[in-house]
């Protein structure tokens, strides 16, 4: 086989992994690939196989301040429900909450993408533009979906159903990224489903000389099912909104790219709040407030870095950290609406935190 050796000019990696790298280019299949060396050990990845993605997009300052930024949009993202919280108070219906959370961050974005990004939009590729697309119907979908459900089940069912997207990202990471999760990454994402089914759990389950939970025949049967199947359709096509993200955010800037998802996501949600009978219009002052910053919050923030995450994280990692919300949440419910979480909500919380921490430590080669 006729092999050429490059020593890789950027440094960073090496110091960043603290390893060597190399880069092999095969004359014969034209295919890249990254020599790591360590311990004497020799390992081979293909530029665009899982590893080799992530020490081919990752330097060092990358790599420190990753755990940072999940950490900042797991903490943005959990002040959602405060935010709809309040809006819901003033009487504004969830749908009407989520176009307008969309229908303003792509506002927020639309004067740095059509002004400093403008030359990369116009050099998008149709198949780009149209993959954006899907990904942001899948997010509005995912919202409105999510948010109907509450209508027909519990929030706890709603909750373990819609909690179920990380493991739908990883059995369809496989098949449409070619990402495989490590041993312990499976054993953390069980741990943290656990977790998230304890935390919806929590809510319904009463002690009353037991521990007394829904039945199978309240979960399976009557409106309940409708709205578990809402919800269970809100995990699905969140999966798909990871999934295209992770594909896309290789090559194409954040700015760019949330501003045509979340484009298309408030345009699609805009239209199922016209058809079904809802109007923005009419709310006071301060109510438009909460939702703005719902907008620039949860959305801006939080959906934005993971969106800027899934350049550099398998898609179903990043869908894991999700997971993190509830555990946010309740914390920022305690400190400004002075609800004490359950002591099932802190046992999931400690199974979530786990299933995180083993799932996001390094990947070996």
């Amino acid at each position: 086989m006729n092999v050429q050796f490059y020593f890789t000019p950027n440094q960073e990696y090496s110091q960043e992994i603290g390893q060597f790298l190399y880069k092999y280019h095969t004359i014969q299949s034209e295919e890249w690939y990254w020599k790591i060396s360590s311990g004497g050990n020799q390992y081979y990845h293909p530029h665009n196989s899982t590893c080799g993605k992530l020490y081919a997009n990752m330097d060092q300052r990358t790599r420190y301040f990753l755990p940072f930024a999940i950490l900042i949009a797991i903490l943005a993202v959990s002040t959602a429900s405060i935010f709809i919280r309040f809006a819901q108070n003033d009487g504004v219906p969830s749908i009407v909450i989520a176009a307008l959370r969309l229908a303003f961050a792509t506002a927020i974005l639309a004067p740095i993408s059509l002004g400093k990004h403008r030359q990369e939009l116009k050099r998008l590729l149709p198949i780009e533009i149209l993959l954006c697309g899907f990904s942001g119907i899948f997010l509005a979908l995912h919202f409105a979906t999510w948010i109907s459900s509450l209508e027909y089940t519990s929030v706890a069912s709603s909750v373990v159903f819609v909690s179920t997207g990380p493991l739908w990202v990883a059995l369809l990471a496989p098949l449409l990224l070619k990402e495989n999760l490590a041993r312990t990454a499976i054993i953390g994402l069980g741990l943290a489903l656990a977790g998230g089914t304890i935390i919806g759990l929590s809510d319904a389950c009463i002690w009353n000389h037991g521990l007394s939970c829904p039945t199978l025949q309240d979960v399976l049967y009557g409106r309940a099912m409708f709205g578990n199947f809402l919800a269970l359709l809100g995990a699905l096509t969140v999966t798909g909104y990871l999934i295209i993200g992770r594909k896309l955010r290789v090559k194409v800037s954040l700015i760019p790219y949330i501003f045509m998802v979340y484009g298309f996501a408030a345009i699609t949600l805009v239209i199922i709040m016209f058809t079904s009978g809802n109007s923005p219009f009419g709310y006071a002052p301060k109510t438009y407030g909460w939702i703005f910053l719902l907008a620039a919050l949860p959305q801006l923030i939080g959906h934005s870095t993971y969106n800027w995450a899934l350049k550099y994280m398998p898609a179903a990692l990043v869908a894991l950290t999700t997971l993190g919300e509830p555990i946010g949440s309740a914390i920022l419910a305690f400190f400004i609406l002075s609800e004490t979480p359950t002591f099932a909500t802190m046992i999931g919380g400690v199974f979530i935190l786990s299933g995180i921490y083993l799932a996001s430590r390094p990947f070996k080669p």
